[in-house]
């Protein structure tokens, strides 16, 4: 595959040469100055691509998203996508990686899927300085009055390790104090959803600031402000806060920035990203992650918000494959998922088409029962074929999104007022979202809501960490499950980042590697090309 040069990929977008900063000939950073030029005044429309329930089957969401993009620009319209870095975790665990695949992946993907620019690694520093820092505080008198069984800063690392889900530190003479602690994989850091809320460097300080490392025997929250080390973590992030310019397989202008995860975190790219995006092209396709009840929700709910993106349109990726497995091999039966995802789209006042994506194998009477099946609940579809075909595969979904863009009336709202309780935050979304019959809190998370509320975080929008493979708390409940309660068990105030975390069901922040992972298979071949990487 020949890439472009990073300066012709600015070119396409109008980008000036003094905002670009090329890292090697194919990639670069860009700098944060241009969003203060007045002369870019340039402002796109947010297309939101999301999916159905994920499946072992697959959607083939990311690759949908990328061939879109690439669709566009064959239909003639100035287009970039925004993307999220892939966490290494799943990269070498069980998903794989996160650039796409085929004739839509974003390039250099190797890369992309590794060290990106190191934006991860300097987070994974940023954090875990913090941990080191706090601990040392602890070991030298404590002057801030922690107290050692309610600190909640952990540390991190991004590999899927479930020894370190809990661990003890300052075991030994002169290392301590002994303590109970835990690692979150990098994706779940607060300073990962910190970094892609940020506006600028001076709100990505206020929100360093704002972290919550623990709490005093009283109850009082201590800030990482208290520490004194704000701009020694600005000093590591200074370079990961540049959003990446990259490109995709077919040459279109890609920008790919900060990686959360949307089953535990906002799931989408930086606000940085979107908002330059936005500026230089007059179609944004961002991918946000998993389906409507998570990356979806997050995203009308927290990043709308905060970044006052309003999507103009959404794209819900589905495949037959997928369906069937909803319907436990039944298409009509599995058609339920589908409809609970258009539904909940029209919740929040968003047009949707709906992309059927064409896997090999697929019949052709499935591909039209689905395309019948939308057109029933008055919604458009195209089937597409991203993975062989690439852009081509995707025209005409290309050519229904842009008019639906272009006819937009989107009236996206956020699904609850931020003066509502937490609880009865978590109430709406289970209910209107989700389709609970009811939500049930444990008792320390209830402990930790009254906690939160009585020190000033009430107003904060929640963020739900549930599993991904299913609407439910429960994994293993395909479809549109109904009659079941949503089962919150422990609560956690992510201050700088902005929201509170409620941890539904099983829910873990640091995954597991399986047994036969994909480190088994990536290698470097004799001539220092890594292979396996997909």
């Amino acid at each position: 595959m020949n890439l472009l040069p990073i300066q012709q990929i600015a070119a396409k977008l109008g980008l000036a040469d003094e905002y670009l900063e090329p890292l090697g000939r194919v990639t670069g950073k860009i700098r944060l100055e241009l969003l203060q030029d007045p002369a870019y005044t340039r402002q796109g429309k947010l297309i939101l691509v999301t999916g159905t329930t994920p499946t072992t089957a697959g959607e083939g969401k990311t690759v949908t998203g990328i061939g879109l993009t690439q669709g566009l620009e064959r239909i003639g319209k100035r287009v970039v996508i925004t993307s999220r870095e892939p966490s290494i975790g799943p990269v070498f665990g069980m998903k794989g990686g996160g650039a796409g695949g085929g004739q839509a992946t974003i390039e250099p993907s190797e890369k992309i899927n590794l060290h990106f620019h190191g934006d991860f690694h300097a987070i994974a520093a940023a954090h875990n300085m913090l941990a080191a820092v706090l601990d040392a505080h602890l070991h030298d008198g404590n002057a801030l009055n922690f107290d050692p069984e309610q600190i909640v800063w952990p540390r991190t690392v991004d590999i899927c390790d479930r020894a370190l889900r809990q661990v003890t530190t300052g075991i030994g003479k002169g290392n301590g104090p002994e303590r109970r602690g835990k690692f979150v994989i990098t994706a779940a850091s607060e300073i990962m959803a910190i970094m892609a809320l940020a506006s600028d460097r001076a709100d990505l300080r206020a929100r360093l600031n704002r972290i919550v490392l623990g709490f005093t025997p009283e109850g009082q929250p201590v800030h990482c402000a208290s520490l004194h080390v704000t701009g020694a973590l600005m000093a590591l992030l200074n370079e990961a806060i540049m959003p990446n310019l990259a490109q995709t397989s077919e040459g279109t202008p890609a920008l790919v920035h900060i990686g959360p995860f949307a089953n535990v975190a906002t799931g989408t790219s930086s606000v940085l990203s979107q908002r330059m995006g936005l500026k230089l092209a007059d179609y944004v396709v961002n991918e946000v992650g998993f389906a409507t009840d998570l990356g979806g929700e997050k995203y009308f709910d927290i990043v709308m918000r905060t970044s006052g993106i309003v999507p103009a349109a959404a794209v819900l990726v589905t495949s037959a494959r997928a369906l069937r497995e909803q319907g436990q091999g039944d298409l009509n039966t599995g058609f339920a998922n589908l409809d609970k995802h258009i539904s909940i789209l029209r919740r929040f006042g968003v047009p949707a088409t709906v992309a059927i994506n064409h896997f090999p194998g697929d019949a052709g009477s499935d591909l039209a029962d689905i395309t019948t099946h939308c057109a029933s609940l008055e919604t458009p579809s195209a089937v597409v074929e991203p993975f062989s075909q690439g852009g081509a595969g995707c025209m005409e979904l290309a050519t229904k999104v842009a008019d639906a863009v272009d006819r937009s009336t989107s009236n996206a709202t956020s699904i609850y007022p931020l003066d509502m309780s937490l609880e009865d935050k978590v109430r709406t979304i289970a209910h209107e979202v989700y389709g609970a019959d009811g939500v049930e809190f444990s008792e320390l998370a209830a402990q930790k809501l009254s906690r939160f509320a009585e020190r000033g975080f009430a107003g904060l929008p929640i963020c739900i960490a549930k599993t991904q493979y299913s609407i439910s708390d429960d994994p293993k409940l395909p479809g549109a499950p109904t009659g079941w309660t949503l089962q919150v068990t422990d609560a956690v105030v992510s201050a700088g980042a902005g929201f509170v975390v409620m941890l539904a069901g099983k829910m873990l922040l640091m995954p597991g590697m399986p047994a036969n992972s994909r480190a088994n298979i990536i290698d470097v071949d004799e001539n220092g090309k890594i292979i396996g990487v997909v």
